[in-house]
């Protein structure tokens, strides 16, 4: 190996690695780019709770809200990205019909970092899971370890992008449970949209937490859990 490769390779893992420093503790650059100056805690996990009962067939609500708040085309191609999809399941031994949302589940143990070669894909210390768009190099291994089949890729140059929500043609994406609002206090947009207050957002690390004392109440589930992922988005009545 040359002495061009080797110097090209030492910048590469120095550059990721200082992409990644924490600025204080649970805080990374990315946060610091999109205006956050507060540390994110452990002590919160943030995680939804859907019930699929009251989820009605047809509507879409959840999926118009997102698709505004982000800035996204609502999959008018096939090429276009699409965080939240509503997927239609039938029992075929009962006849038994559910509509629900899928989106990123954002994992406690997400594969979707554990293949990045770059650490683009990253847990947030408070359960969310990203991507940073400056380390993104579009090689799409998360896309094919992702279990939920919630992730996309940009395939076009991007125009009119939300100042919150940074874009990028080349980079892969996916529901970032509205981090931009969460940071400011306020809820996901699609648990603001639903007209059925089907989504519940919350702190799952707070024992008093509405969320967390629902969950204690009803039965709820974790899509595919047998992979041990420990999602932050949980399903009431599959």
């Amino acid at each position: 190996m040359n002495d061009t490769n080797v110097q090209r390779r030492q910048f590469l893992k120095t550059s990721v690695g200082a992409a990644a420093v924490a600025i204080a503790p649970g805080m990374l650059l990315f946060d610091m780019a999109h205006g956050k100056t507060e540390a994110v805690s452990n002590k919160v996990r943030w995680g939804m709770l859907i019930d699929t009962a009251n989820c009605a067939d047809g509507c879409n609500d959840c999926v118009n809200a997102c698709n505004k708040e982000n800035g996204l085309s609502g999959g008018l191609s096939p090429t276009d990205s699409q965080w939240i999809r509503k997927i239609e399941l039938k029992d075929k031994l009962t006849g038994r019909e559910l509509s629900l949302p899928m989106m990123c589940q954002h994992c406690e143990n997400p594969p979707c970092v554990d293949v990045c070669p770059t650490g683009a894909s990253f847990g947030r210390a408070d359960g969310i899971v990203l991507v940073d768009k400056h380390l993104c190099i579009g090689c799409r291994y998360c896309m094919m370890a992702c279990p939920y089949k919630a992730r996309s890729f940009v395939h076009e140059a991007l125009h009119d992008q939300k100042p919150d929500v940074p874009r990028g043609k080349g980079t892969v994406e996916s529901c970032t449970m509205c981090v931009h609002r969460v940071d400011k206090g306020l809820q996901p947009a699609c648990a603001e949209a639903c007209p059925n207050k089907s989504i519940l957002f919350g702190n799952l690390n707070d024992p008093e937490s509405e969320i967390s004392r629902k969950i204690r109440t009803v039965a709820s589930i974790q899509v595919r859990a047998d992979l041990g992922l420990n999602t932050g988005v949980r399903y009431q009545g599959l």
